[in-house]
This record gives structure tokens, C-alpha cells and sequence, in this order.
């Protein structure tokens, strides 16, 4: 007989340990936590303490997630507001950039934007922008996250060589991730802090940031 018939005979059959009661109370093991032998079950409540601690932490986190994310939301709110507000069309980038810096602590901020009605032609959101920044645009679906690659929009930053992480967003009609629509602006958030933009992290609220920004700033086009 093997251990694992044993097992399984033991769980397939509970009834054992209600005919021998006594058997659980004499088996000892050795303690995760020091030398000294324990009951089996001051071994099971052991192992239940260490579970309910791993569960607390686990809602902790969470705790801490849901307020992170309720503050973030509050500041979409404001940032929302403030750009409904804008009246003069022209102004939108600035506020847009302003809030980025304000409201989510952005170190550098950049925003372009083509195809514009012409009275905003020559306007300095309006320049520095190639084709192959306009395909690119295009191509993005979702807010890109990661390290400075050297991408022809880092130019349009303030301080493009103490950028160590970007987020790049699209700017496009509708939904941040319609394909068919080609992005008509770039958002360019960048940070000193490698890890602020890292590429495994969620995007939800960068999309709905650049959704926003999208819908305000088609009033220039």
C-alpha cells in the first residue's frame, strides 16, 4: 500500500476519523514555525491563520486599489469639467496639457494635432508633425506604455532626454480603439521614473483620458 492509497482512502472514507477520534488527536507533526511537534490540529489552525493573514493582505490591496482608482476617477470628473468648459477652441490643448501636469502629476506633457480647420493653421499645435508620426497615430488602438524608444513624437516633449517612460495616445473620432478612424492628434505623457509608464500596466483610465481629450479637441478640426 502506498501513500497515495492511503490518502485516498482516507478522504473517500471521513467515517474513519469519526470511529477513531482519538487518532487525530495523537498525531503530531513537525511546526512550520519552529522545531517543536504539534497537534494535527493546531496544525490545521496554523494553517488557517496564515491563510486568513494571506486573504487580509489580499483585501488590503484592494482596499488601497479602490481608492487609487476612485481619486483617479475624481480627477477624470475635474478634468472632464474643465474642458467642457473651455469656450475658445484654440485654448483646448493648453488645458488639455495643463491638466495632464495638474491633476495626474505628469512631469512633461506634449499634444499635436492635424487635418485642423484652417484658422488654426500655424497654430504651435499644429507643427513638428510627419507622416510617418500621422501612421503611426493611426496605428495605435490602445495607449502605448513602455520605455523611450526614440520616437520621432519624444521630440515634442520639453525635456525629451530625461523621459525614461512614455504613454503614448492615439487621438481619434470615437472609441480609442476604432480602427477605421485614423487618429487625427498624439498625446505624449512622459515621466523621469522608468517605472511610472511600464509596459505591463492597465491602460483603462489612459484610454478613457484619451477619449475625452479626443471628443474635446475635434473641436478644432
Amino acid at each position: 500500500m502506498t501513500e497515495a492509497d492511503i490518502a485516498e482512502f482516507l478522504v473517500n472514507t471521513p467515517s474513519f476519523f469519526e470511529r477513531h477520534a482519538e487518532v487525530l488527536a495523537a498525531v503530531t507533526i513537525a511546526s512550520p514555525h519552529g522545531q517543536r511537534a504539534v497537534s494535527l490540529h493546531e496544525r490545521q489552525a496554523e494553517m488557517l491563520r496564515d491563510k486568513i493573514k494571506g486573504l487580509e493582505h489580499r483585501v488590503m490591496d484592494m482596499v488601497r486599489h479602490g481608492g487609487e482608482n476612485a481619486a483617479i476617477a475624481h480627477k477624470m470628473h475635474q478634468w472632464a469639467r474643465d474642458l467642457a468648459a473651455v469656450r475658445d477652441p484654440a485654448a483646448l490643448p493648453q488645458v488639455v496639457e495643463q491638466g495632464m501636469r495638474a491633476l495626474f502629476d505628469v512631469p512633461q506633457v506634449a499634444l499635436r494635432v492635424w487635418g485642423t480647420a484652417p484658422a488654426y493653421a500655424g497654430a504651435a499645435f499644429t507643427e513638428g508633425v510627419s507622416e510617418d508620426v500621422r501612421s503611426f497615430a493611426s496605428s495605435l488602438t490602445m495607449p502605448f506604455c513602455g520605455p523611450n524608444l526614440g520616437f520621432e513624437a519624444t521630440a515634442w516633449l520639453p525635456d525629451a532626454q530625461q523621459a525614461q517612460s512614455l504613454a503614448l495616445l492615439p487621438l481619434r473620432e470615437g472609441a480609442i480603439d476604432s480602427a477605421e478612424q485614423p487618429a487625427f492628434g498624439l498625446l505624449v505623457l512622459g515621466s523621469h521614473d522608468p517605472q511610472r509608464f511600464d509596459a505591463t500596466m492597465g491602460t483603462d483610465f489612459l484610454a478613457r483620458m484619451a477619449e475625452l481629450a479626443s471628443s474635446a479637441l475635434s473641436r478644432l478640426r
